[in-house]
């Protein structure tokens, strides 16, 4: 993420007094974080710092629209997979984790296509996609939290395929770093698959104290909860005794420790069957060992 904001300042108008000043001030916020920092909050804070120096509301909003417009040119291929495939959940599953990329990966549509050769083709490290599709056949209602641009994309061919009558899809309330947001759900035609609603709120994860009611009956109501990526990972793993599955794919070691696994694989993970239902406040509880990583 430093490095993203690092060649944001680059490509700004920012004079080198504002782009040094930038870098002081982010290094005292670096100074006050404690053992129990948030990851998303301090990416949240650091982005509003961000946008507060070059001005711009959504600094990201290039990147995030070249994320969207490469991965809708590879749509009709994509789409083409998993309708000629022997098994189209499993494909449009795997596609959609393989946008998880998309992350780190933005421009490099090599990276991409060798993503989703790789994820179409391994072992999951975890793998609980027979308990989602079980899950998915019983729920009246499901809600899906969207995670990155481009990513939003490979969502979408995924919940083509569901066609379930009572999908919800979720993004951050306002722009930070380059997750999705209504606009951008608005431009790859996702209100076409599935209701869209935003949470309310600018970090970039699920935070649910921070979200507005309006999400907060939304996942307290659904029936199944598709969680993509590592930032919703951060926000909701350990703090939640909901039919939480989680989709991503691990980018960083942290997570790969968790999890233990390592950097590169992808899971599918039933909350239920990794923690038990423990019936506990999903507001109240903690993972410090999440505490220690810079959401990316």
């Amino acid at each position: 993420m430093m490095r993203a904001f690092e060649r944001l300042l680059n490509e700004s108008q920012l004079t080198s007094n504002d782009k040094t000043r930038f870098t002081i001030e982010t290094a005292k916020l670096t100074a006050q974080l404690s053992d129990q920092f948030s990851a998303p909050a301090y990416a949240r804070d650091l982005h509003a710092l961000l946008k507060s120096y070059t001005k711009d509301p959504d600094p990201y909003q290039k990147v995030k629209k070249e994320s969207n417009d490469l991965v809708m040119s590879l749509y009709p291929k994509l789409k083409k997979q998993i309708i000629d495939s022997d098994n189209p959940f499993s494909t449009a599953l795997r596609l959609a984790i393989a946008g998880n990329i998309i992350d780190f990966a933005v421009g490099n549509s090599h990276d991409i296509r060798a993503t989703i050769e790789r994820v179409l083709t391994s072992d999951f490290a975890i793998d609980h996609s027979s308990q989602l599709k079980t899950a998915i056949s019983n729920a009246e209602s499901i809600l899906y939290l969207g995670d990155n641009c481009g990513e939003i994309v490979t969502d979408k061919l995924f919940i083509e395929h569901l066609m379930h009558p009572h999908l919800t899809y979720a993004v951050r309330g306002s722009a930070v770093i380059n997750d999705a947001t209504l606009e951008d759900t608005e431009y790859i035609g996702m209100h076409h698959v599935a209701d869209v609603i935003s949470n309310s709120y600018d970090a970039p994860s699920t935070i649910l104290p921070s979200c507005s009611d309006e999400f907060k009956h939304a996942f307290a109501s659904a029936d199944v909860i598709i969680s993509k990526g590592q930032g919703n990972f951060e926000g909701l793993w350990g703090k939640t005794d909901k039919r939480v599955f989680f989709l991503l794919m691990i980018k960083c070691d942290v997570i790969a420790e968790v999890l233990n696994l390592k950097k590169g694989d992808f899971v599918v993970i039933d909350n239920h069957t990794i923690h038990g239902d423990r019936h506990q406040d999903p507001m109240s509880m903690d993972d410090t060992k999440l505490t220690t990583h810079v959401t990316s």
